[in-house]
């Protein structure tokens, strides 16, 4: 593994010939999710089954969370209190139309680092699939459905619906693109209901979604990486 700089954030990279990102093999980007560190997600390039020389590139978050302990970070900041309350009080509050502040700057920077990746890696887009995991799922299907940059899939691992009325109008440009998407039923942050309507919206636009759900909350368990594996294989 080497760290590195790409589009103005630090990312890990591993995976291809030497475990460094060489080679000329295609490219799966993983965005941690909220308060995790920027190598949250890293050890999951050594148990995907995916298409030989793969290279893997797991960007950090640009917002720092002191308060929540070293290395913790996230790609635009969240009301926890507010969250944790309503969570409390067994409210779960329909946030499928916000469009959180922060997230727009986050969207921006993602493309800029997709453009450092195709740059650096000499890889196409059609040749790289972007993803991550809660936080960071929601940020890879904004830039999936708000922008027009060509992607082999998109991996939603624990998301949820937002921005409903800018996802669904970006929708009707990009119903070639194919999903990977994974909840738990038992989520506790991010309501299986949400999920499945995320993946509805998608699948009435005309997009192949390939849907996994499981026994459990936030998390990814083997069941889910069986999945994305059969999925990378075949959009890479």
């Amino acid at each position: 593994m080497k760290e590195c700089e790409l589009g103005g954030l630090r990312a890990r990279v591993t995976g291809g010939s030497d475990r460094e990102g060489g080679g000329d093999g295609p490219v799966v980007v993983l965005l941690h999710g909220f308060g995790a560190p920027g190598d949250d997600l890293v050890s999951l390039w050594r148990v995907l089954d995916v298409p030989r020389g793969t290279r893997f590139v797991f960007p950090e978050a640009p917002v720092e969370l002191e308060e929540y302990g070293y290395g913790a970070r996230a790609w635009w900041r969240l009301d926890v209190a507010a969250l944790e309350q309503a969570a409390r009080s067994g409210q779960r509050p329909d946030r499928s139309n916000e469009v959180p502040e922060g997230l727009l700057s986050a969207h921006g920077r993602v493309l800029s680092l997709l453009d450092a990746v195709e740059a650096e890696f000499g890889v196409g887009a059609e040749r790289i699939v972007l993803g991550g995991f809660s936080q960071g799922a929601m940020l890879s299907c904004d830039v999936a459905l708000r922008s027009e940059r060509p992607l082999a899939g998109v991996a939603l691992l624990s998301s949820t619906l937002l921005a409903r009325a800018q996802w669904q109008a970006g929708l009707a440009e990009r119903t070639a693109l194919a999903f990977f998407q994974s909840h738990g039923r038992q989520d506790p942050l991010l309501p299986f209901a949400a999920a499945e309507r995320l993946r509805d919206m998608l699948r009435e636009a005309g997009c192949e979604v390939s849907w996994v759900e499981f026994n459990g909350g936030h998390e990814i368990p083997m069941s889910v990486l069986q999945g994305l594996g059969e999925f990378l294989h075949a959009r890479l």
